[in-house]
């Protein structure tokens, strides 16, 4: 198991809490520190499973941000992930097994006023995961790929991107531990997007069927509940 992220002492911990883990701190939005993961991903003893779950989001309107904060979320969003996944792909292929799950979300699926650059991201994160799988299928690759959609779940990530959580109904939220046995279980199938709970499964279905003009007026509506 290899473990990536920023703060040393928090992976520490975790490694020590895991009993048996490597510890690589790397900020996945720099290019050096991103091509030491990269390397490492191309190396022995080679990787079976590659999570791209690094994320945050910014709320507000896209003018009134900082466009280098902006800039961030695609480097981290779509270029880490493009590249890492390139990377693990590249070690997994000889082989013919292992499996890449790309954490999306519900907000994929829609744009969303006031996280306008996140959704867009999720989107393309949903797109590149979809044209993956196509290409796997296409020449009967035993790997897998996944794109997880999440909808709330309890972390940090509401914390740093601005988001109070008591403006979100109780019955949204969802675990960690939730999401992980979803992502698990639909990887076992070779599923290509996993939707953890009934709810957001109901909300997905629906946006696939309801007029595009419909949706647009719901998510600024909810937009403008939340003060974004």
């Amino acid at each position: 198991m290899i473990l990536v992220a920023r703060r040393r002492d928090r992976l520490e911990k975790l490694a020590a809490e895991l009993g048996s883990a490597e510890v690589l701190v790397a900020d996945l939005t720099d290019a050096a520190q991103r091509k030491t993961v990269e390397d490492r991903l191309r190396a022995a003893p080679p990787v079976d499973l590659l999570v791209n779950n690094a994320g945050f989001g910014i709320s507000g309107r896209f003018w009134d941000s900082d466009v280098d904060a902006q800039d961030s979320m695609h480097q981290l969003h779509i270029v880490a992930t493009m590249r890492l996944t390139h990377a693990a792909l590249a070690a997994m292929a000889p082989r013919g097994s292992g499996a890449v799950i790309n954490v999306s979300s519900v907000a994929a699926f829609v744009a969303s006023p006031g996280s306008v650059t996140y959704a867009a991201t999720k989107c393309w994160m949903n797109r590149f995961t979809e044209g993956l799988y196509m290409e796997l299928g296409r020449i009967g690759s035993p790997l897998r790929v996944q794109a997880l959609c999440p909808g709330f779940t309890r972390s940090e990530f509401h914390d740093v991107a601005g988001i109070d959580p008591a403006t979100i109904p109780a019955s949204l939220w969802t675990t960690a531990e939730d999401v992980v046995a979803a992502s698990l279980a639909g990887l076992e199938r070779n599923q290509l997007f996993v939707v953890p709970g009934w709810r957001y499964k109901v909300l997905v279905r629906a946006l696939g069927i309801l007029p595009a003009g419909l949706i647009r007026a719901g998510a600024i509506r909810v937009a403008r509940r939340r003060g974004r």
